[in-house]
């Protein structure tokens, strides 16, 4: 049985496989194939390096989660201008409950990436477009914003935390969204 050396040290600057781009990459595939969230040392062992060497490109753990979730998030659903934006938006959301449901402990990233706003803005700014017919003031896309993606993270929770998969599915975010997009309409 042959053992394969990981290579130590700073990565070569010629020839070097290793990119930030491998990096966040390597870490979407092993989120998907593991269904969980990754370590440093398993995201090391996926790509045959050392793991210091990640910290060569990211400055800390968190730096790399940041990269790790934009990249994520830039796989969303992006919505036109439309006259039709409920079935915008619909896409969008369902769009969304997919990645996090794609990838373990994406949400509780987001969630505790306190004074992180990059992941937020994709989606934000995709809202934003879906919304534009509406001509919603400021305060108002602001509060529809926070109430959507605070209704969407208690729907994910609940997916992750209910016994029996198939009591809830992402058809059952239709009423309640039809409800908002009435909120929405009379606001707007």
């Amino acid at each position: 049985m042959s053992v394969k050396q990981k290579k130590r040290g700073r990565p070569d600057r010629e020839g070097s496989r290793l990119s930030c781009e491998a990096i966040v990459t390597g870490a979407k595939e092993l989120m998907l194939k593991d269904n969980k969230k990754i370590s440093i040392r398993a995201l090391a062992n996926h790509l045959d390096i050392d793991p210091m060497a990640i910290y060569h490109y990211f400055a800390n753990k968190a730096a790399l989660l940041e990269a790790i979730t934009v990249s994520i998030m830039e796989d969303i659903y992006q919505p036109k201008v439309s006259d039709n934006w409920r079935e915008e938006i619909l896409a969008l959301c369902y769009s969304y409950m997919t990645l996090l449901n794609d990838h373990p402990g994406l949400l509780e990233t987001i969630l505790s990436m306190s004074g992180v706003e990059a992941p937020a803005e994709v989606f934000r700014s995709r809202f934003r477009l879906a919304m534009t017919v509406l001509q919603l003031d400021a305060e108002q896309e602001e509060t529809a914003i926070h109430l959507l993606v605070d209704y969407l993270h208690g729907f994910a929770l609940a997916l992750n935390c209910v016994a029996d998969k198939s009591a809830l599915k992402f058809s059952d975010l239709e009423r309640p969204l039809n409800l908002y997009f009435h909120a929405l309409e009379k606001e707007g």
